[in-house]
């Protein structure tokens, strides 16, 4: 079934005078809300007395776990020193995911650096490549979520995701409309917007890949260069809309896991879009 949830802990959490993030399950489900992003980004892991906590209250509320690995990943990086570094923040993240019950791990894939789009492609599929030849051996039911990115210079944009993920079955995208919205410049507007998105998804990786798929939204400030700052659903300036995105899901009869990242506010407005979704005819 599609689940809505935010990534960490909102302020709104702490403002109700909860501290830890095992809290966390039982206060989202009082929202209605079903799913939870549990950051790894900067590198630090969940110790095994927390992620026992945390996991026992996701079951209890019914809370899908997912997480968002470190940002230091760059498959495009092809150096040796790179590849123990890639190897080791993203099987650290899915041992942390295991840990805390989740299926879907979400990663950056890299970024271009100096060279050209096709060099630094070419080098992260071969590391990525190696890299998942060890993954699948105890994969046990994890997904790997490489998510589109909103930088001109990061590796990730909705075509590159979809090619990345025909390469495994364990390989499921992250669309993130706020990053894909920075790098279209403000295009994503209408229905048709996502739904030319989702369905290129489906007709590149198939139907139950995209109906299982992660989603990250936000509003997002963005210039030149793409991607600046998340905002949050009170912005008037920046997009996307929320509604567009959930009318197309729902036309698709696609049930992915929606994870607000709003600056702040994401468990509001995770909540606002379980709303609008549910009224949806």
């Amino acid at each position: 079934m599609i689940r809505f949830g935010p990534s960490g802990n909102s302020q709104a959490f702490y403002d109700a005078g909860y501290k830890e993030s095992a809290q966390a399950p039982q206060w989202l489900s009082s929202m209605g809300l079903s799913a939870y992003e549990y950051s790894f980004t900067l590198g630090q892991f969940v110790s095994d007395k927390t992620a026992t906590k945390i996991r026992t209250e996701a079951e209890k509320y019914d809370i899908e776990i997912s997480v968002h690995a470190p940002y230091y990943i760059n498959f495009a990086n092809n150096s040796d020193t790179a590849f123990e570094n890639n190897y080791k923040f993203l099987m650290n993240s899915v041992e942390g995911l295991k840990k805390l019950g989740g299926r879907h791990c979400v990663f950056h894939i890299g970024s271009q650096m100096k060279m050209t789009r096709e060099e630094a492609f070419n080098n992260l599929k071969n590391s990525f490549k190696l890299f998942l030849k060890e993954f699948e051996k105890n994969s046990s039911g994890v997904f790997l979520c490489p998510e589109t990115m909103g930088k001109y210079t990061q590796m990730g944009t909705v075509d590159e995701i979809f090619e990345i993920c025909s390469w495994s079955d364990y390989l499921i995208p992250t669309l993130d409309f706020g990053h894909i919205n920075c790098v279209m410049q403000g295009e994503l507007k209408n229905k048709q917007d996502f739904v030319v998105i989702l369905q290129k998804g489906i007709d590149k990786i198939g139907y139950e890949k995209m109906r299982d798929c992660h989603i990250h939204f936000s509003k997002i400030m963005y210039g030149a260069k793409g991607e600046i700052k998340h905002l949050t659903f009170e912005d008037s300036q920046f997009g996307p809309e929320p509604l567009p995105m959930l009318e197309a899901v729902k036309e698709l009869k696609l049930e992915p896991v929606i994870i607000s990242e709003s600056n702040g506010t994401q468990a509001i407005d995770s909540k606002t879009m379980r709303d609008l979704y549910f009224n949806l005819k």
